[in-house]
């Protein structure tokens, strides 16, 4: 052991834990994980699904992956290795933020069931909700608001989930919700109806 480490003392067993701030909060912090094609609407979903959390007085965080790749991922890039290196970070992140008492909402691609259990793994079982946002390649392809499909068909991108990379379909998913046949409110009332009983805790004063 080195003389540096030798000086490392945690005190984590001092600091407030992650009751006290869920208690402030009157929420249980939780990982919502958003898995699906680019163009299924993860993004615009959780977008609006943390709008309704706000309204309703929680406090939540989306983490999505085009913001991340922008920021504290902007030194990745797309090979097997990196993408995997981006879901691990992301993962480290959740679990700071649902240590201190906060909800995320992840909104990424995140193609392969290796990945998606990375995730369950760091975050913790307990916390972890696999939402499957899902979309046919074909509606994901008439949306094709960035331009991505047209280019991987074209050969312009290589690697492109759905095109030339693989999309597994996700294994123990908490719930599913169908973009191209439901719209945007009504997606979000379910998100809502599965997850506000998961989420809300009774406040001490309510008890009495």
């Amino acid at each position: 052991m080195t003389d540096t480490l030798k000086n490392i003392t945690p005190v984590f067993d001092k600091m407030l834990n992650r009751s006290d701030k869920e208690k402030l909060l009157s929420q249980r912090s939780i990982c919502i994980w958003f898995t699906g094609l680019s163009g299924s609407g993860k993004s615009t979903l959780a977008i609006e699904f943390e709008k309704e959390l706000h309204n309703r007085g929680f406090l939540a965080k989306l983490i999505d992956g085009d913001n991340v790749r922008t920021g504290i991922n902007k030194n990745l890039g797309f090979s097997e290795e990196d993408r995997n290196e981006n879901i691990r970070r992301i993962a480290e992140i959740n679990k700071l933020f649902i240590e201190n008492g906060t909800i995320t909402i992840n909104s990424f691609v995140s193609p392969t069931n290796n990945l998606r259990e990375l995730v369950k793994e760091i975050v913790g079982p307990s916390d972890y909700y696999l939402v499957y946002v899902n979309a046919s390649l074909n509606v994901c392809e008439q949306r094709d608001v960035k331009g991505l499909y047209a280019k991987a068909r074209k050969g312009e991108i290589s690697d492109f989930t759905g095109i030339s990379a693989p999309f597994d379909e996700p294994k123990n998913i908490f719930l599913e919700i169908n973009t191209s046949e439901s719209d945007i409110k009504t997606c979000v009332n379910i998100l809502l109806s599965k997850f506000l009983p998961i989420i809300e805790l009774q406040k001490e004063n309510e008890k009495l």
